[in-house]
């Protein structure tokens, strides 16, 4: 892709302990919590891949890349490497809640990355430029949280009064780490709607 374009990135490297089975295979009314992201994430970019699998339901999918390093950040890593020089835009698999809308309202955010703060930074529903990878694949092969290193990043932290400007009420980062967030999503958020309109 050109260094023009953002990459869609979803990562879904994860062992998936919590959960006690693939969360990216993980049902949510009918639909794989992998499906349920990428049908967001589509929407507002022209490709999207899967980082930390082989193979992912007719998307293209690579495994992690940095020999040695953990956590999101070395999915972060293998994603913008896959960018060639683009930006992307990042979401868990995990996060079958995020909005199309705040999806969009991200990838207008300069400078880069752009990473929304909701008590902590939620690096895994942010934008990272190609510059980020330097001090991205250092985190990651020191094996160290991307969470308070964010600041670090020198970008822009998207406080509350942005993002909630947006439409957005936390949905869009919460995460299904076990069969009990699965439910707590549920009775937050009802069934996830990516058909809703991107802005609003």
């Amino acid at each position: 892709m050109s260094g023009t374009e953002t990459l869609g990135v979803i990562l879904a490297g994860g062992r998936s302990r919590r959960m006690g089975m693939d969360k990216a295979m993980t049902r949510l009314d009918g639909r794989t919590l992998l499906e349920w992201v990428s049908a967001s994430v589509s929407q507002v970019v022209s490709e999207v891949m899967v980082v930390g699998r082989r193979e992912a339901e007719g998307l293209r999918a690579i495994p992690d890349a940095l020999q040695g390093g953990r956590g999101p950040s070395a999915g972060i890593v293998t994603g913008l490497t896959a960018a060639g020089g683009g930006s992307i835009l990042v979401v868990g698999v995990d996060q079958p809640w995020v909005r199309p809308a705040t999806l969009a309202a991200l990838l207008e955010v300069r400078p880069q990355p752009a990473i929304p703060l909701d008590g902590r930074y939620q690096v895994t529903c942010a934008t990272y430029p190609a510059a980020s990878v330097s001090l991205l694949t250092g985190i990651a092969r020191d094996q160290r949280s991307l969470q308070p290193q964010a600041p670090l990043l020198e970008g822009t932290v998207v406080l509350p009064g942005s993002w909630r400007s947006w439409g957005e009420d936390g949905r869009s980062w919460f995460s299904v780490d076990s069969p009990e967030d699965l439910q707590e999503g549920l009775r937050r958020y009802g069934v996830p709607d990516p058909s809703s309109p991107h802005l609003g």
